[in-house]
């Protein structure tokens, strides 16, 4: 059986890395007590498999994790995943909340081949609304992004235009204003500090959240874990407002 999780990310946790997340989870799934199915061979290891991984120092709304467990067919009968957010979160450090669980098809698409976008909030320093927003507008309106990078010690140049399918300021912060992105995922991710530095490289990042991943699953853009949703058989979900 194949359970896909739904948790947020919040506070001083956000420093956490995303290495250093995945052996939380392997923690805390065993003081959870959950069957938890393992691999074979001479190190055995948890059957997890994680989404996309978040920038360190990020926080996130919608972060996602499938658990593969080990259970009989009398337990799982008996299986209820609406019981997991309070179960886990109790077991997790503060700051990282199951806000949902459901059971999946065993043979769902990977959530790294399946998130096509994800959607972000910015708090941007050293600019205004109306300043951001003619930037926004300027990046909407041109034909190419570029922008230099390093991979693999190497000087890259990219064109990150076709990676933005949306941009937009959608409020105020204390010394800045808010930008919300949504930023194509495939073939590759774009992390918003690339973005920023692409749109113009005087604006500061302050804070950065994750509040969406978006998948497609026969023609519908969904979650790839909301109440209703094609994967979801069942779930339970709370809403985490960030703070």
């Amino acid at each position: 059986m194949k359970v896909r999780l739904r948790f947020a990310k919040q506070g001083k946790v956000r420093f956490t890395s995303h290495r250093d997340v995945a052996r939380v989870w392997e923690r805390a799934l065993r003081r959870a007590e959950l069957p938890v199915a393992y691999t074979q061979g001479f190190t055995p290891r948890p059957r997890l498999h994680f989404g996309l991984a978040l920038p360190t120092g990020a926080e996130s709304l919608a972060e996602y994790l499938d658990v593969d467990l080990d259970l009989g067919d009398d337990a799982a009968d008996g299986f209820d995943p609406a019981t997991l957010p309070d179960r886990l979160t109790s077991c997790l450090p503060g700051g990282i909340t199951v806000v949902a669980a459901a059971i999946v098809d065993t043979g769902v698409m990977s959530l790294q081949q399946a998130v096509t976008s994800c959607t972000w909030h910015l708090e941007v320093g050293g600019t205004t609304g109306s300043q951001l927003a003619a930037v926004a507008a300027r990046a909407l309106a041109a034909d190419e992004i570029v922008i230099t990078r390093e991979r693999k010690s190497k000087q890259v140049t990219d064109d990150l235009r076709p990676y933005l399918l949306a941009l937009s300021v959608v409020g105020e912060s204390p010394d800045g204003a808010l930008l919300e992105a949504e930023v194509g995922t495939q073939p590759r991710s774009v992390r918003p500090s690339e973005l920023l530095a692409a749109l113009d490289p005087v604006l500061t990042e302050r804070r950065v959240t994750r509040i969406h991943q978006w998948m497609t699953l026969d023609g519908v853009r969904c979650e790839p874990l909301s109440p209703g949703g094609p994967v979801a058989s069942s779930s339970a979900h709370a809403e985490v407002r960030a703070s």
